[in-house]
């Protein structure tokens, strides 16, 4: 099967409402649409690349492409894991997660979107606390950084309802304007103290080579 080969179709994490996992190749098609729709109003730019600037077709397309050039470039040292998020069933969104020789700096890095008509009903909070849990409990990281511009409150929220604290800025180029990137870190002993969102993890044993960790020890 497959998933003897890439044992991180396997992967799945489960928090009360949500199921975070790779998608199948209909449900990236649904996951594109998603995307398609609309994931913020149309005067706001959460990304630091302007993916969504483009017409509806393209970002569609685009959800795909990226979706397939991250597990075709996979590698221990240097991986980006992007679950679709599931809810009641119908695909609302990604949640990424990635590290760059995580054994070693023992730090991951998240980012995510969700459709729009799944905004406004803590799901956000939710799936970053399902990956969040992967890293911590099930990784062995030490932190996690994540960023947000000043102008979303949303992403800040939830960042600061799960223990992140304030960790610099930069000054980054969007729409050909000045807009101020936010850095935020997530300690381990924060994520303890802050962690209210039970989390499953089932199939991990088998992906630990490939996040570039001991299978016996992450």
């Amino acid at each position: 099967m497959l998933v003897d080969h890439f044992p991180l179709l396997g992967l799945r994490l489960r928090t009360p409402r949500l199921e975070l996992r790779l998608p199948a190749p209909e449900e990236l098609a649904d996951l594109a649409e998603v995307a398609a729709a609309g994931i913020h109003a149309p005067e706001a730019m959460p990304f630091l690349v302007p993916w969504t600037d483009r017409p509806t077709a393209e970002i569609a397309r685009g959800v795909v492409q990226y979706h397939w050039s991250k597990l075709g470039n996979w590698a221990p040292h240097d991986w980006s894991l992007n679950l679709a998020v599931f809810h009641n069933g119908s695909v609302a969104g990604v949640q990424e997660i990635s590290a760059r020789d995580l054994a070693i700096t023992r730090q991951v890095a998240t980012g995510s979107w969700l459709g729009r008509r799944y905004q406004g009903q803590g799901i956000g909070t939710e799936m970053r606390a399902a990956v969040l849990h992967l890293a911590f409990a099930g990784l062995g990281a030490q932190e996690a950084v994540s960023s947000a511009f000043a102008d979303n409150p949303a992403s800040h929220a939830v960042s600061r309802k799960l223990g992140y604290q304030p960790n610099g800025v930069d000054r980054r180029v969007v729409r050909g304007a000045l807009t101020i990137d936010h850095r935020l870190l997530l300690t381990r002993t924060a994520w303890e103290h802050h962690r209210t969102v039970p989390v499953t993890i089932d199939g991990l044993t088998p992906c630990l080579p490939l996040f570039g960790l001991d299978q016996t020890r992450p």
